[in-house]
């Protein structure tokens, strides 16, 4: 949340020059900038005291986490795919579960994460579609800009990749045929989503964004029905 308030500060001159951003609070100036910023503070105090209720190593990666989110935002005006530093921010909480809970970090780890940074390349540049054209105006950076004619091919990629490292953790972890199960329900999900962006109307991409919730949803229930079943 507080990452998501920073980066409202942080964008709100350029949001107030694209069409679908244009009339958040502080683009379009209804409330103080001021306010933001105690909100923000409020939320870093709120996470700093969950934070000191777990160890040092999770401390430690939550200062990690915390950088990365804080700093976002900046990598719109610099980074041809900040997509990609978004999915390192919001993975963070990865490897944080793993050392909060006293449990080594494996190649398990590292493959969620990995998986986490494709699935938000992924989304996010869907995301980024609906805002190309008035990006292109203002200067922002993004995939959808960088990945220029192949957009919907970079996507699928990082849709497959995703699947490839959540279907290798199975392996390693022994998972059962209720986590392959979803995870071929997830890529049947894949598949209908491709169809849904191959034009790549900016209505479609933004609503393929939204429907990630669902891809997201099967991969949990995957996971969760096999432990269920397991215990």
């Amino acid at each position: 949340s507080a990452g998501c308030v920073a980066n409202d500060i942080l964008d709100r001159k350029f949001d107030s020059f694209v069409a679908r951003t244009k009339l958040r609070p502080l683009a379009n100036q209804s409330i103080p900038v001021k306010n933001a910023f105690f909100l923000l503070i409020t939320l870093l105090l709120g996470a700093l005291i969950c934070v000191l209720f777990l160890n040092k190593k999770a401390f430690y990666f939550s200062l990690i986490a915390l950088f990365l989110a804080l700093t976002y935002p900046l990598t719109k005006r610099f980074f041809v795919m900040p997509q990609a530093y978004l999915g390192l921010s919001f993975g963070m909480g990865i490897p944080i579960a793993f050392v909060a809970n006293d449990i080594s970090i494996t190649l398990t780890t590292w493959l969620l994460f990995l998986a986490n940074v494709f699935w938000a390349i992924a989304y996010d540049t869907l995301y980024a579609v609906t805002d190309k054209n008035d990006d292109l105006k203002i200067g922002i950076r993004s995939s959808a800009i960088w990945f220029g004619n192949y957009v919907k091919e970079a996507i699928m990629f990082c849709y497959i990749a995703m699947m490839g490292c959540l279907i290798w953790v199975g392996q390693i972890e022994s998972f059962g045929w209720f986590f392959y199960g979803f995870m071929i329900l997830s890529l049947i999900f894949i598949g209908a989503l491709y169809r849904q962006i191959r034009t790549l109307n900016p209505k479609a991409c933004f609503d393929a964004f939204l429907s990630n919730n669902y891809l997201g949803g099967l991969v949990f229930l995957g996971v969760f029905f096999h432990y269920i079943y397991v215990n």
